[in-house]
C-alpha cells in the first residue's frame, strides 16, 4: 500500500486535467443525510472504502453512488451509497446504472482499435474521406485543414477545435438548437447535423498541434464507426467490445426522463454550499417541450453518443476494463500491441510532463507500467475510472456533480485514499453475483 500512497499526491495534481462535459448545472437544496445508507455485502478490511466515500458524498452534497475495485482480475468491492432516487428513498444498489459522462471516450477508443484490429480502418487515415457525404451548410466554406485531421488526431484531441479558446471557443454540442438551424436540419441536432454545422466552421488550430478536449472529436469517431462498420454505433460497440466481456448491461442513455433505462438512477444538481440557491427549470432542446430540469431535456445527451452518453454500473466498466487493460488475469478483446498503441504515447497534459493523453485514456507512466484514468462530468453526473499500476482497478459513479471547486479531482483521490486505507484484501471474486 506504500505505492498506493506515494502515487496520491501527483494523482491528485493528474487528476485537475478530467475533462468536464458541460458548464456548471443549476443547483437544488441538499439531499444528502448525515448517515448515508450502504447496500451490497461488506468487505473486512476494505472498511476504508466504506468511510472515505460516504465523507466524500457528505462534503459535496451528492445523494447517491456505487463503488466498485477490481484486483488481479477479481472483483472484491461492490457497494452502492446513499440514494437512487430521494424522493422515494430508493437505495443505490452496487449494480445501479448511472450516466457515465466522458468515461465513453474509452469505450469508443475501444471500438476504434478493434477496426484497425479488423483491418477496416488505420490510425492515420484521414477523417475526410468518411464523412465526405456530410455537406456543410449552402454556401459555407470549409477549412482546408480538415483534410489533414487523422483517427490518431480524433482520439488524441488534437484534431483543430478549442472550446476554451479567448473570443469565440465553443463546444458544438452546447449549440443543438443553433446547429440544426444552420443546416436547416431538425432540432436538436444529431451528430452529422453538428459535423455538417462545423464543416463551415474555421479550425482553432492545425491538427496534431496540440491537445485540445474535444467532445466534438470523439462524435466524429462515432460517424467514422458507422461508416467503416455499416452499423449503428450502439450496436457496434455493444457487439463488439462490450458483450464479448460480459458488460452487457452497458447501453446508450437518453435525455428524457421518462426514457431512463430500467435500474438507472435519478440525477440530481446538488446545493453549492456558497449559493443556497434551488435550480430552476431551463428551456428543452427538444421543440415545443418548455421548460425542464436540467439533468433531463436542459442538453441533448444522445448527441454525444461516442464521447459522453453511455450508461454503465461499476461492475459492469470494470469488465470492460479488464478487457482491454493488457493484463492476462481476464481475456483481453484486443491484441497486446494494439492495446500499448492506445496507451504508449500521446500529447502532454500535465504541468509537469509526467502524464499524456493516449487514445482514448489520460496516462501516467511509472516504472514498469503506467496508471490509466478517465473522468466523466455531466449536470448530474460525476464519474471517474481508474487503472492502477499494480493491478488494482477502481471506478466510482455518482448522481450528482457538485458546484464546489475540485470536486472532480476529490474524486479520484477519495478512490486512491480509500485504497491506501485497506488494511487487508479478500480472496474472493464477486464478478458472478452480478449480471
Amino acid at each position: 500500500m506504500k505505492r498506493a500512497r506515494a502515487l496520491l499526491a501527483g494523482l491528485l495534481v493528474a487528476a485537475s486535467f478530467v475533462a468536464c462535459d458541460e458548464k456548471p448545472p443549476p443547483v437544488s437544496p441538499p439531499v444528502t443525510p448525515a448517515e448515508i445508507p450502504i447496500s451490497g455485502a461488506a468487505v473486512p478490511g476494505m472498511e476504508s472504502y466504506d468511510k472515505t466515500i460516504s465523507d466524500f458524498m457528505r462534503k459535496f452534497a451528492i445523494p447517491g453512488g456505487a463503488v466498485a475495485v477490481m484486483r488481479d482480475g477479481k472483483l472484491i468491492y461492490a457497494r452502492g451509497f446513499g440514494y437512487a432516487d430521494v424522493e422515494s428513498k430508493t437505495l443505490v444498489q452496487p449494480q445501479a446504472l448511472f450516466r457515465i459522462a466522458s468515461v465513453s471516450k474509452p469505450i469508443t477508443a475501444a471500438a476504434v482499435m478493434k477496426l484497425v484490429e479488423e483491418g477496416k480502418l488505420g490510425l492515420d487515415d484521414r477523417v475526410a474521406p468518411f464523412i465526405a457525404h456530410l455537406a456543410p451548410a449552402p454556401g459555407a466554406t470549409v477549412d482546408p485543414r480538415w483534410e489533414q485531421i487523422t483517427i490518431r488526431h480524433l482520439l488524441n484531441h488534437a484534431g483543430g477545435w478549442d472550446r476554451t479558446k479567448p473570443n469565440g471557443g465553443f463546444d458544438p454540442i452546447d449549440r443543438p438548437v443553433i446547429a440544426a438551424a444552420a443546416v436547416n436540419a431538425p432540432a436538436p441536432a444529431s451528430g452529422e447535423t453538428l459535423i455538417r454545422y462545423m464543416k463551415g466552421m474555421p479550425l482553432d488550430f492545425n491538427p496534431g498541434e496540440k491537445f485540445a478536449y474535444s467532445n466534438f472529436g470523439y462524435i466524429i469517431l462515432g460517424r467514422v464507426i458507422e461508416r467503416v462498420s455499416g452499423m449503428r454505433y450502439e450496436e457496434y460497440v455493444r457487439t463488439r467490445v462490450l458483450q464479448p466481456i460480459g458488460a452487457n448491461r452497458t447501453r446508450q442513455g437518453r435525455s428524457r426522463m421518462g426514457d431512463a433505462h430500467p435500474e438507472e438512477v435519478k440525477y440530481y444538481s446538488p446545493l453549492d454550499p456558497g449559493l443556497g440557491m434551488t435550480a430552476p427549470l431551463v428551456p428543452s432542446v427538444f421543440p415545443g417541450e418548455g421548460a425542464v430540469p436540467m439533468n433531463y431535456g436542459g442538453f441533448h445527451l444522445e448527441v454525444s453518443d461516442a464521447s459522453g452518453a453511455w450508461v454503465s454500473s461499476t461492475v459492469d466498466l470494470l469488465r470492460f476494463l479488464g478487457g482491454v487493460d493488457g493484463r492476462a488475469s481476464r481475456p483481453d478483446i484486443l491484441p497486446p500491441g494494439l492495446v500499448a498503441e492506445m496507451t504508449s504515447t500521446g500529447p502532454t497534459v500535465c504541468a509537469s510532463g509526467a502524464c499524456f493523453y493516449g487514445l482514448g485514456w489520460f496516462v501516467r507512466p511509472t516504472q514498469g507500467d503506467a496508471n490509466w484514468w478517465h473522468g466523466g462530468s455531466l449536470p448530474g453526473t460525476t464519474a471517474m475510472l481508474v487503472r492502477s499500476h499494480d493491478n488494482f482497478s477502481m471506478v466510482g459513479l455518482f448522481n450528482a456533480r457538485s458546484l464546489t471547486p475540485n470536486s472532480e479531482p476529490a474524486l479520484e483521490a477519495a478512490l486512491w485514499t480509500a485504497l491506501a486505507g485497506v488494511t487487508s484484501f479478500p480472496a474472493h471474486d464477486l464478478f458472478s453475483t452480478f449480471q
